[in-house]
């Protein structure tokens, strides 16, 4: 599994015009989903996305969980985008709709039993996506 990972001021979602997922301060993590990822990866990107340590603190850098900042999930099938050749992007390597969805939903299920506050895009909808960065920090995880 993949997320690109950015530490936010603000960040939302919206369908259709509808805001359906709205964070402040804290992590929009966009994510996706290799053919071959399971609940297990999903699980440890969680707690990957959860306890990356890119927020200042007193003694050093702290994660969202240090902070019980929340995450800003967004599913995001281009991740596995495969562009070395030509011009047009390959989409071989992301999984299906059905194999992906619910490894997204198990990325937001171990977050919140985490004890992290979790909103979220809609599957497979043409969403909308604003944030603004701070730092900028931006980072690429793979587990």
């Amino acid at each position: 599994m993949r997320a690109v990972v950015s530490r936010v001021s603000t960040a939302a979602v919206a369908v259709d015009g509808v805001v359906v997922g709205e964070i402040g301060a804290g992590l929009l993590s966009l994510v996706g989903v290799g053919h071959d990822d399971g609940a297990g990866a999903a699980r440890a990107l969680a707690r990957k996305i959860h306890e990356l340590r890119i927020f200042p603190g007193g003694g050093g850098a702290v994660s969202a969980a240090d902070l019980g900042l929340p995450v800003l999930v967004v599913s995001q099938f281009t991740l596995y985008a495969d562009t070395r050749k030509g011009r047009r992007p390959s989409w071989q390597d992301a999984a299906p709709g059905e194999v992906a969805e619910p490894l997204v939903d198990e990325v937001v299920a171990e977050l919140r039993r985490r004890g992290a506050t979790v909103a979220t895009g809609r599957f497979g909808a043409a969403m909308q996506v604003s944030s603004v960065n701070e730092g900028p920090m931006t980072l690429l995880l793979e587990v």
